[in-house]
């Protein structure tokens, strides 16, 4: 039997709650698993003077993906730079893959099925920022080739799914910038006649997914754009409970809720386990084990359609560890 290595890092917050409840689950099923911890982010800076030290990247890079919780992010501190994103450039995580699906739940829209595949290593995330006395700037980078390589993935997902890839810019005003993404991933669809391609200017996405998300299949757009486009998405669906994503490289892929640490929610139990364990079960796709990812896909929607089970953030009353417990009881 394989036994598949992980890092873990559940993060404060309810990362610290839900994924261990993903973890969990995870080893209620036959696979086997060599679970890895370890700690990043503010408060290791605080304690080492690096947000992801040499020491910890080293011990992921020993792994084959990481099942992530949070991180804190404390704003305005200076040196500081976030730890999930140093983590997403060490390991050369380019993707973030943000699905968006319908479940039966009593909120959200029907027929939604959409991911928003986000660049993940450039744009206004690139970290290069300055100031002076009295005005702030951020350089927004868009290269050809981490948009072609995005574009890419972006086709390669679409050919597997409904054939049909919206590339969303704001090129009528960044014209270089954002002139240059489109150029690129035009170019890309040359290589793919069988998907539908359409364009749209960002704005009027979001006016589209909350009008009519069923339109869309894969959306693929720079990093800031898909930040903002995938919350959007989830608040469709049901809301960031039931938000996983993944970044994923050539040769890694970590795994995460959307929901980050949500301090307000922490320690009283009411976190819902769902996003993180969703996040599992795309993980268990990245590992080719889909029986398993299918079969933990449809307990889940089980334990919706039920209604018995549920956190608050569903309409329910139920503890963290309550969904958890029913979901294995469904498998």
């Amino acid at each position: 039997m394989t036994t598949y290595k992980l890092a873990v890092i559940p993060g404060p917050g309810i990362g610290g709650e839900v994924v261990p409840e993903a973890v969990r689950l995870l080893e209620s099923t036959d696979l086997s698993f060599d679970c890895r911890y370890f700690e990043i982010g503010y408060e290791v800076w605080q304690k080492t003077g690096s947000p992801v030290p040499d020491d910890v990247l080293a011990g992921v890079r020993e792994t084959q993906a990481c099942l992530f919780g949070a991180t804190t992010t404390p704003v305005g501190v200076p040196g500081y730079k976030s730890a999930i994103i140093m983590l997403r450039r060490a390991l050369g995580l380019y993707a973030n893959v943000r699905p968006a699906k319908s479940y039966p739940t009593q909120k959200g829209m029907k027929d939604v099925d959409l991911v928003i595949v986000r660049e993940n290593t450039e744009g206004m995330y690139s970290g290069w920022e300055f100031a002076l006395p009295d005005s702030a700037y951020t350089i927004r980078v868009i290269t050809r080739k981490a948009t072609e390589r995005i574009a890419r993935f972006a086709f390669e997902l679409a050919m597997k799914r409904r054939k049909k890839v919206t590339i969303v810019t704001k090129a009528n005003v960044l014209r270089v910038s954002d002139g240059l993404f489109l150029e690129v991933a035009q170019k890309v669809a040359e290589d793919y006649p069988d998907v539908e391609v359409e364009e749209a200017f960002v704005d009027v996405t979001a006016m589209r997914l909350v009008l009519k998300p069923q339109i869309f299949d894969v959306i693929v757009t720079s990093n800031l754009f898909g930040d903002i486009l995938s919350d959007e998405s989830a608040g469709l669906v049901g809301g960031l409970g039931l938000a996983p994503s993944a970044n994923i490289g050539d040769d890694y892929a970590l795994f995460e809720p959307v929901h980050g640490s949500a301090p307000r929610l922490a320690g009283k139990d009411i976190a819902n386990p769902m996003a993180a364990i969703m996040a599992s079960k795309m993980m268990l796709d990245y590992f080719g084990e889909n029986r398993w990812a299918e079969r933990i896909e449809k307990a889940i929607v089980s334990v919706l359609e039920e209604g018995k089970v549920l956190t608050p953030d569903l309409g329910g009353s139920s503890s963290t560890k309550q969904v958890t417990d029913a979901i294995i009881d469904v498998l």
